[in-house]
């Protein structure tokens, strides 16, 4: 169904990820609606998390520095400039609303002044929905994945909600569940009171 974010309030928006459902537009950017799936993809917050030795040594490197919102709107941006893009014009304006309410945010990693990478998502309680992520500088976004699941841990949170699966997720671990069981998850980690903060 076709959404216009001026008639959903934020609160409707919230409950309805807080009953697993999602936003997304086609593959055209179009016709943007709620949708659900029989499984999702969770990025662990354990042990379970891992990622190539290779970005271990980038890490260790320390080539970025880690901002949180710092770069909102061309974070959002970024992710929704793919060739397909299921991020259309109505939802970044969603995404706008979320973020001024406090419910939506961007992980992100700069070299100096120049913006290299980030994740998009929502925070609810203690689940972190993340909704897409992308990179300008090569490594800019698998450094923020890295240092986002470490600030999660740090800040207690419970589930970090990756939606789909794909190659890139699966090596650092990310892992698929039912929805039966991923609705159990999300019921419980919404419960929990965790604060963001800032970052660091």
């Amino acid at each position: 169904m076709k959404i216009d974010p001026i008639q959903w309030s934020v609160n409707e928006i919230i409950n309805a990820y807080s009953q697993g459902y999602f936003l997304m537009a086609d593959e055209h950017g179009q016709n943007l609606g709620w949708f659900s799936s029989r499984q999702r993809t969770l990025i662990p917050l354990d042990a379970r998390f891992k990622y190539p030795r290779s970005l271990q040594r980038i890490l260790n490197q320390e080539r970025f520095q880690i901002k949180v919102n710092a770069g909102f709107t061309a974070v959002v941006e970024g992710c929704a400039s793919r060739e397909t893009t299921w991020i259309s014009t109505e939802l970044q304006q969603i995404y706008q609303t979320l973020h001024q309410a406090g419910i939506a945010y961007s992980f992100e990693t700069w070299q100096g002044d120049e913006l290299a990478g980030g994740v998009l998502g929502l925070v609810i309680g203690g689940a972190f929905i993340g909704e897409s992520m992308f990179y300008r500088i090569p490594d800019g976004s698998k450094v923020a994945l890295v240092k986002l699941v470490e600030h999660l841990r740090q800040k207690k949170f419970m589930l970090f909600d990756a939606q789909m699966m794909n190659p890139h997720l699966a090596r650092f671990g990310a892992y698929v569940i039912s929805d039966r069981h991923y609705h159990g998850l999300l019921k419980q980690a919404i419960s929990i009171p965790c604060q963001w903060e800032e970052y660091g």
